[in-house]
Order: C-alpha cells, then sequence, then structure tokens
C-alpha cells in the first residue's frame, strides 16, 4: 500500500521539506551545553530510581523497564513519563522551540503520546533495537487517525549517536510503503537489528543510513520510518530523550501537550498506552 505523503514545497523550512521526503529530520544544535547537562543530571536521577527497583516497575503512567545484561547485570533500559515527577524533563516536553518545529507538520494543538528516556549503558549487550515502525505499537488502532501525517515521534540526544554507541538507523523513504511486515520474533528491545531482517521484507539494507547525533541535537521521525538501532559498543553511555506527538484532533487518548500553541501541564494521569491505568494505578511489578 502506498501512503499518501504530503510533499515539499518552496517555501516549506528545510525540516519540513526533509521530513516529507526521507520521513526524518534533524535540527543541529537546538538545546544548549547548559541545558542538555541539565538534563544528564535528570537522567542519572531516573536510571538510580529505576535501578533501585531491582525490576520492572510501574506507577500508573510511569513505568522503568529493567533487563538483564550479560555484561552488566541488571540495567534500566528505558523510563517512561517520568515527566510527572520530574520538572526538568516536564519543562522540555512543552519547550516552545519544539512546538515551533512541530507546528508545520502537525498544527499547534498536540497531544503527547511518548515521553521516553532511553539508556544504552557502555558495553551492554542487552541494549538493541530491532528494525520496526512505531505504527507497531499504535493501539487501539481506533485511537489513532491519520497516523501517516498526524504525528511526529522526536528524540534528543544526551550524548554523542554514533555507530560505536549504537545510533538509530533508518531507511530514507519507507515512510511512503505503509505498514511493513517486518520479521521480528517478541518484544522489539529484546531483539538485535538485524539488516536480514529487512532483506526478508523486500527492503534493501545498503540503504539505510546511521542518524548521528552530537548532545543536543534534535530528532524527528514519523510512525511509518523503519529504523533501529545496535548495541552500544564503545566506552561511555548513549541516551537519548523520546518525545511523541500527535494532532490533537487525530487522537482519542493521550496527555496535552500544547493547546492553541501553549503549553499543557501535566495533571492526573489520562489514558495514554497503560491499558490498565484506571484498574490498576498503584504501584506494582508489572510480569516480565
Amino acid at each position: 500500500m502506498q501512503l499518501a505523503v504530503q510533499t515539499e514545497t518552496r517555501s516549506e523550512p528545510d525540516h519540513v521539506a526533509q521530513f516529507h521526503r526521507d520521513g526524518y529530520a534533524v535540527v543541529r544544535g537546538l538545546f544548549t551545553p547548559a541545558e542538555v547537562a541539565e538534563i544528564a543530571a535528570a537522567f542519572d536521577r531516573e536510571y538510580a530510581a529505576g535501578l533501585a527497583h531491582g525490576r520492572s516497575f510501574r506507577h500508573g503512567n510511569l513505568y522503568y523497564r529493567l533487563r538483564k545484561d550479560a555484561e552488566r547485570g541488571p540495567i534500566v533500559r528505558l523510563a517512561q513519563w517520568p515527566s510527572y515527577h520530574d520538572p526538568v524533563l516536564a519543562k522540555v516536553r512543552t519547550d516552545r522551540r519544539i512546538l515551533d518545529l512541530l507546528q508545520p507538520l502537525i498544527g499547534r494543538d498536540l497531544k503527547q503520546i511518548i515521553n521516553q528516556l532511553h539508556w544504552k549503558p557502555p558495553g551492554a549487550k542487552a541494549a538493541e533495537f530491532a528494525f520496526h515502525q512505531d505504527i507497531r505499537f499504535r493501539r487501539p488502532r481506533s485511537a489513532y487517525r491519520n497516523p501517516a501525517v498526524s504525528y511526529v515521534q522526536t528524540g534528543l540526544a544526551i550524548d554523542p549517536h554514533t555507530r560505536e554507541s549504537g545510533c538509530m538507523r533508518l531507511l530514507p523513504g519507507s515512510h511512503r510503503n505503509g505498514e511493513i511486515a517486518l520479521p521480528v520474533e517478541g518484544a522489539i528491545g529484546d531483539n538485535a537489528a538485524a539488516e536480514a531482517a529487512l532483506a526478508t521484507a523486500g527492503l534493501d539494507p545498503t540503504k539505510l543510513v546511521d542518524l548521528k547525533l552530537e548532545p543536543g541535537d534534535f530528532a524527528m521521525w514519523g510512525l511509518f520510518t523503519v529504523h533501529g538501532s545496535g548495541a552500544n559498543d564503545s566506552k561511555r553511555d548513549r541516551r537519548f530523550y523520546l518525545n511523541g506527538y500527535v494532532r490533537a484532533s487525530d487522537c482519542a487518548r493521550g496527555e496535552w501537550a500544547f493547546r492553541g500553541g501553549r503549553p499543557c501541564a501535566l495533571g492526573w494521569p489520562q489514558l495514554v498506552t497503560y491499558e490498565d491505568l484506571f484498574v490498576r494505578p498503584e504501584p506494582h511489578f508489572p510480569p516480565e
């Protein structure tokens, strides 16, 4: 199935033209070194908090996913919705600079579906993401309308992202092919980014590009853009702050981020992806 994706025009900003053409875009140095250092400190606090639980832990929408790594022992793979309690991270999710980039793509009335911290500790082998499209995770489908043109996933680099550190790898133009049956058994985060899986799905792995980022660089990609990332074989962390936004009129769930261009603070948790939010909101250790 070929998707109808908006084409670029001369009046479009550079990042908009790249997003429409390639399915992703990068804005360099959106956040300053001082700001990145403050966010990095918040990452460190959240990593310590997650590790202290000893295993995956949930409290409402807040969720820490832990995994055992053969080289390092328990590691924190990700934290979902830490912005409910961390003011530094909460400030980033509604930063005006982000809205300025998103508005020409999806407007100024935006809900948020993703608020995640991703870690790849140095030397950790259990920290890969198989090649996938984010549309895979948007459930139930009835809650997400016009997904090809209403949703933008974003990522802020906290550390250098290189092939050695396990940077994201994307397939430019793959967003035009609709949903692709990529062969993955089990969870995306528990599988390697195998190029053979792309070939099996009829995609050309030689077209992959490395999303090389420096701290403060800001990346955007769509729900149908094929991407994945390998292990961190470097000697330093590879951290990524992900925030996913959707045009409010095209989504039946999520937390408000901007109304009429004005930032919205988080209040009582709303239904996002945790289906049992109103059944089991209390702190607990979910089954692995």
